[in-house]
């Protein structure tokens, strides 16, 4: 057996650990939390006081504006100055939610502003209050939209956990990182790590569009209805 091939055999595994252990839960947990957040601020600048939609705007600018990297130094590394100490994945884990949570409001602020108005004025005439018009008629209808790029940003997600590993969290492309320390074999462990990325991305490719088809046929159904 090639040499290369046995390295990348053995690495295999610490790779793959290093994923379902850290990189998977990082994607999912700063996804899901991301994504409520995101949702708050999207309705905070579309139906919110003026202080509050300043302050919503300026979330988004400011995360919108600034590389994600930078944003996570800040966090682990600056905060410390101000006596906020906080372990690797928690400060990797808030930065993700952060940046998640100011580009998914942009999506959502733009399919709840999509929906006719005259959703919103059946709802009310029916005696439906704000909130069960949005969580009844409004947001069931702004989902099938938002389907597609949530789950593009999802997808680069995954991709992007591997700036955690600047900030020492032990996930996938660190760990690769760590075991090119020892063997001096940066090209095989890249191109492997890359490979792993590729079938993760892969996969939530397939299932974005099996998702996609499904709303699709959703969203039919309720047109039929109507």
């Amino acid at each position: 057996m090639p040499s290369w091939l046995q390295l990348m055999l053995d690495s295999l595994l610490p790779l793959l650990r290093a994923g379902l252990i850290f990189t998977i839960p990082l994607t999912l947990l700063s996804f899901a939390l991301g994504l409520a957040l995101g949702l708050l601020t999207a309705i905070a600048r579309l139906f919110g006081a003026k202080p509050l939609v300043a302050v919503a705007r300026f979330y988004v600018w400011v995360i919108r504006g600034t590389p994600l990297l930078v944003q996570l130094f800040v966090i682990f590394y600056g905060l410390p100055s101000l006596g906020i100490l906080l372990d690797a994945f928690p400060a990797a884990l808030i930065g993700f939610t952060l940046n998640i949570g100011a580009y998914t409001s942009e999506i959502i602020r733009a399919v709840i502003s999509s929906v006719p108005r005259g959703q919103w004025e059946a709802a009310y005439s029916i005696g439906m209050s704000w909130g069960q018009a949005m969580r009844r008629t409004i947001l069931p209808q702004a989902t099938r939209v938002a389907v597609p790029p949530l789950s593009n940003t999802f997808i680069s997600l995954v991709k992007d956990t591997s700036l955690a590993a600047a900030i020492t969290v032990p996930e996938l492309f660190q760990t690769a990182q760590r075991i090119v320390a020892t063997t001096y074999e940066p090209l095989i462990l890249y191109i492997e790590a890359a490979l792993i990325y590729l079938a993760l991305s892969s996969v939530l490719s397939a299932l974005q569009v099996r998702l996609e088809n499904r709303f699709a046929r959703y969203g039919g159904f309720l047109e039929a209805r109507t």
